[in-house]
């Protein structure tokens, strides 16, 4: 099984360079650390179009596991989960709700996250707020059910 994946910081403030991306690279470091192959983390702008258009990229070039990191909260240019629904074939809200769940033991305000997760065709994209903590705390969620989703991708049994 094809263990490539792909991180995409959504910042409109990154992309510009008036912010350092650490949520990126943390989202990196971490499924590195989980068996993934997964080059530097890709920095677009915020907006919905972008988002979209990144995704089918990363699909495109082979990718079966998307990361997004940043544009699910309210502001609005936080369009994140809007481009991630035009992409994704079939939604996989529990992940969604757990990465949320997790997330409220860190800070009240994680319930604000939109972020989505779902697959398309053979690859299984999840969205992670931007923050460095809301990565590394969500991250784990996505490790631990990957390898599973990707096999069920796959045609394997339960």
């Amino acid at each position: 099984m094809s263990r490539t994946a792909v991180v995409l910081t959504v910042s409109d403030r990154s992309a510009r360079g008036d912010r350092a991306d650490t949520a990126g690279p943390a989202a990196v470091s971490a499924l590195r650390e989980a068996g993934f192959d997964c080059g530097d983390a890709i920095v677009v702008t915020d907006g919905a179009e972008v988002v979209a258009q990144a995704l089918r990229t990363a699909i495109d070039g082979g990718a079966r596991l998307v990361v997004t990191t940043g544009g699910t909260g309210v502001a609005p240019r936080d369009q994140t989960p809007e481009g991630t629904a035009v992409v994704i074939e079939r939604e996989l809200p529990g992940v969604a709700e757990e990465l949320r769940r997790r997330g409220v033991g860190e800070t009240p305000t994680a319930v604000l996250s939109r972020g989505i997760a779902g697959v398309s065709g053979r690859t299984l994209i999840v969205n992670l707020p931007g923050s460095p903590g809301a990565v590394a705390s969500g991250i784990a969620v996505v490790t631990g059910i990957a390898g599973h989703v990707l096999s069920q991708l796959d045609g394997h049994d339960h």
